[in-house]
């Protein structure tokens, strides 16, 4: 069932250790069929030098298990409430890397403040508010998405493909595997440069005229960046 998601999905799982974004267990990527309504992901606490592809973990929307002997990532529910309400993409990927993670432990946006955000980016990247302690205590996978999609209202989740959860880490997402373990890389390598930013310029900035022009020459119907 699903053998190319998997195969996928264990892909993206791999490239979050290639470059460096996760250790040991930490992190998760995930991949869903829109058709068959169905999710992969990592299955939860296994190594990644021992992972698989027919280890991936098949769910339906609700996180029932259809498929795979291993229990789902313990992120699962955070991952389906955002295939739930960002139709567009079809994959989510989270890590504990060191520069965004310290922006959300921080509770500070990733500030937009040059071209290489804005080739992913187009804008801030958003930290949520920090949860609740009844929000915690209860469901606090599930809490976690919905703070997601509080903080995305109003934003394309595709023209900010990324999101820190505050006093957490990131998540970020893609319309495929690589493309959200792609996002993924990029999100860390930003908020470094951002670090680096402010601690050299705390009044750092950039135009809104160049975010733009860099941002759309890699997206949208005028796009030139790349081959056709």
């Amino acid at each position: 069932m699903l053998e190319e998601l998997k195969r996928e999905t264990w892909e993206a799982n791999l490239e979050l250790v290639k470059r460096g974004l996760v250790l040991y267990t930490f992190g998760n990527a995930s991949g869903i069929d829109r058709a068959q309504g169905l999710v992969c992901i990592k299955p939860s606490g296994v190594d990644y030098d021992e992972l698989q592809p027919e280890q991936m973990v098949v769910t339906d929307m609700e996180g029932v298990v259809v498929e795979g002997s291993l229990r789902p990532s313990s992120d699962l529910k955070t991952h389906l409430v955002l295939y739930r309400a960002f139709p567009s993409i079809g994959a989510v990927v989270h890590t504990h890397s060191k520069y965004a993670t310290a922006w959300a432990q921080s509770c500070r946006d990733i500030p937009a403040l040059g071209t290489t955000h804005a080739d992913y980016f187009h804008g801030p990247v958003p930290c949520t508010r920090e949860l609740t302690d009844d929000e915690i205590n209860g469901d606090y996978v599930l809490n976690t998405g919905r703070a997601i999609i509080e903080r995305f209202q109003g934003i394309d989740p595709l023209a900010i493909p990324g999101v820190l959860v505050g006093g957490h880490a990131p998540f970020a997402w893609g319309r495929t595997p690589h493309d959200a373990a792609h996002h993924a890389v990029v999100l860390e390598a930003v908020a470094e440069m951002a670090f680096m930013t402010v601690v050299l310029n705390a009044n750092a900035g950039v135009s809104q005229a160049l975010l733009d022009r860099h941002h759309f020459r890699k997206h949208g119907p005028n796009a030139t960046y790349g081959q056709r």
